[in-house]
């Protein structure tokens, strides 16, 4: 049955065989890959390698050493970490020659007749305290036409071998060392602890001598401060003393400026009693004058009475009205002046009362003064006196403060002298001290910086000295030849190669380009559709065939095949374009960029511009993405996908345009 597809460079139809052939192509190319690189481990039995041992066993300690037959033991037994190993034969060097040749071993393996003199040679050299330590080596051989991975296989396996025979003879070496440190290290332990009683008995005696000077130094500082103390206690008694005298002096004297005080105040002619002698005079003039206020105040009294009777008797008399008249206001106001008398003399007396209190009082203060002023002159004079006598008992005091000082400095000078002297027989005896101290130290240091190792902790330290790094990656190098990214590399470079056949069978665009009515867009998907198609199922079944292989888990496989998926559609896009647009040479650039994706996924050691190159080609996304599926790396696919096709329509549409020249040159 024949499909609408036009087929590249022949007008042949293409066939339903014709797709599936192309569709299954990557996945037989990648199951093949996979299947014949995946866990080379399980297999290593296909494999005949031979061990020549002309390995000549020496003698130490009496006890015979065959390092030569122990190695090849081991190769023969093989890892407990692998679950195969190669098929070993014990064999001669002429057979061992004969099998290389013929191909019927893979490896041959050599062990010298040296070689167990020379894997134990450092541990004679250490035991004897001399000699020459040599490096045990083994030979591997493997045919010129062997294949590429036999000798990684065959060398791995015969170094970790060896590695390992090395490991066990320097876990036997380094455990004797560890072994003789702990002896060495016991035996100066014990000549430090007779050394350490000697110092302790030699720093006993020092301590004794050395607390004599002590504290004789400390009797002769107290001394010595108790001396400046009581100096200093002097002075402040003198300045004390001299400021009691000086204040005694101002009490003397303020106690005779009282007294004379008091004098001039009692004195006849003092302003004092001239103010007395005023007042008396004051008083009688106020006595004098209320006397004569109320003298008035009566006769003003009668002359209004008499007034008053003369204005009753006026109209009886027949005195005119008139007259009647002004005598009644007369009256009246005689009485109003008798009123206004009356007050001024109870003023007037009022006053008299004062001035009488002010006359005594002002009399009586002159003597007042005078008294409390002799007073206060008594008691200031006898503050001076009581100041005067505690002056003398401070400078008594002073006195013998001064004696103190002098006492206790003599005291300080004989302590000092003691200490010096106690000093010298403490410095010789700290010297014995000190001596036998550094001899017990020393011991105690040699005995301590020895380590000291159990039989099991010795075993255990030699073991990890004798091999002290160890390599913890997430799987076997020989577990998958390329490592764990091998799988991605080649579903992409598979895909790659399917997305290439797909347009080695088909073509770019159609044959009718130029005459066709369809827009170059829609020439372009027309062409891209059927390529699509196969990519996707091409990255599909690319999946499920290395899911077979891999086991991956539910997650991990869906995110695998999606982006198998989108790379087997955006693959179709991208070597359409590259027809499209060179044509023959087109499918060249693919082929060459599958070679470049290849060489630069499997080792990071090419050239920095092969690798620039590699990281910049539309495999460098899938293989990303099919490490670990993420969205840069279907974006980066999707990207290339869509300018590659966009770049098909636009060659398609100049295609389309053409010359009169070339339509008649057609014709």
């Amino acid at each position: 049955m024949t499909l609408s597809i036009e087929r590249a460079r022949s007008r042949k139809p293409i066939t339903w065989l014709t797709l599936l052939g192309v569709l299954l192509l990557p996945a037989a190319v990648g199951g093949i890959l996979v299947a014949a690189l995946q866990n080379p481990t399980e297999r290593l039995d296909t494999m005949t390698a031979a061990i020549v041992n002309l390995d000549e066993p020496v003698t130490i300690d009496d006890q015979y050493t065959p390092l030569g037959r122990q190695l090849a033991s081991g190769l023969v037994e093989g890892s407990d970490e692998l679950d195969s190993n190669l098929t070993w034969v014990i064999s001669n060097e002429e057979d061992a020659a004969e099998g290389l040749a013929d191909g019927s071993y893979q490896a041959v393996i050599t062990i010298p007749a040296e070689f167990s003199s020379a894997a134990t040679s450092a541990g004679q050299a250490i035991s004897d305290g001399g000699g020459t330590a040599e490096k045990a080596t083994i030979e591997v051989t493997t045919p010129d036409d062997g294949l590429v991975a036999d000798d990684l296989i065959t060398g791995q396996i015969a170094s970790v071998a060896a590695s390992t025979m090395g490991t066990m003879l320097s876990e036997a070496t380094m455990e004797n060392v560890l072994v003789g440190f702990t002896t060495i290290g016991d035996q100066i332990g014990e000549a430090s602890s007779g050394a350490l009683e000697l110092a302790n008995g030699a720093r006993s005696a020092a301590d004794g001598a050395a607390a004599l000077p002590d504290g004789a130094t400390k009797l002769a500082d107290g001394a010595a401060q108790l001396g400046t103390g009581a100096s200093e206690l002097a002075g402040g008694l003198g300045t004390i003393a001299s400021g009691t005298r000086d204040a005694a002096g101002g009490a003397s004297d303020l106690g005779s400026g009282l007294t004379k005080g008091a004098d001039a105040l009692e004195a006849p002619g003092s302003d004092l009693n001239k103010l007395v002698g005023a007042a008396s005079t004051g008083a009688g003039y106020a006595k004098t004058a209320a006397d004569e206020t109320a003298e008035l105040a009566q006769s003003l009294g009668a002359n209004a009475q008499g007034l008053g009777t003369l204005a009753g008797e006026c109209e009886a008399s027949g005195a005119s009205p008139e007259f009647c008249d002004q005598l009644a206001i007369a009256a009246r106001s005689a009485e109003t002046n008798v009123q206004s008398a009356g007050t001024a003399a109870k003023s007037a007396g009022t006053a008299d009362v004062y001035a009488g209190n002010v006359s005594t009082g002002v009399s009586a203060l002159p003597g007042a003064l005078a008294g409390q002023l002799r007073t206060a002159g008594a008691g200031a004079t006898e503050l001076a006196g009581g100041l005067y006598q505690l002056a003398s008992g401070v400078d008594q005091s002073a006195a013998g403060a001064n004696a103190l000082s002098t006492g206790a400095t003599t005291l300080s000078d004989g302590a000092t002298a003691l200490s010096d002297g106690a000093a010298e027989l403490a410095s010789g005896v700290d010297t014995l001290a000190t001596g036998t101290g550094d001899l017990a130290g020393g011991l105690k240091t040699a005995s301590k910086s020895l380590p000291s190792f159990g039989d099991e902790e010795s075993a255990s330290l030699a073991s990890v000295i004798a091999d002290p790094v160890s390599s913890n990656s997430s799987g076997s190098s020989m577990n998958t030849i390329f490592g764990p990214t091998a799988i991605p590399l080649l579903a992409a470079v598979v895909l790659w190669f399917g997305g290439l056949a797909s347009f080695i069978v088909m073509r770019a665009h159609t044959a009718r380009t130029l005459t066709s009515r369809r827009s170059s867009a829609g020439l372009t998907l027309r062409a891209f559709a059927p390529a699509a198609a196969i990519g996707a199922g091409q990255g599909l079944l690319v999946a499920l065939i290395v899911q077979f292989v891999a086991s991956y888990d539910a997650a991990a496989w869906w995110a695998f095949a999606g982006t198998a998926v989108v790379a087997g559609i955006a693959f179709a896009a991208v070597n359409q374009a590259l027809v499209a647009l060179f044509g023959g040479i087109g499918r060249w650039v693919s082929a060459l960029i599958g070679v470049v994706a290849v060489a630069t996924g499997l080792i990071s050691t090419v050239p920095d511009w092969l690798a620039s190159i590699g990281g910049a080609l539309p495999t460098a996304p899938a293989f990303t993405g099919l490490i670990a599926a993420n969205g840069s790396a279907l974006a980066g696919l999707v990207v290339w996908g869509v300018l590659s096709l966009i770049a098909t329509t636009l060659i398609v549409a100049v295609r389309r345009t053409t010359s009169a020249r070339a339509v008649l040159a057609g014709a």
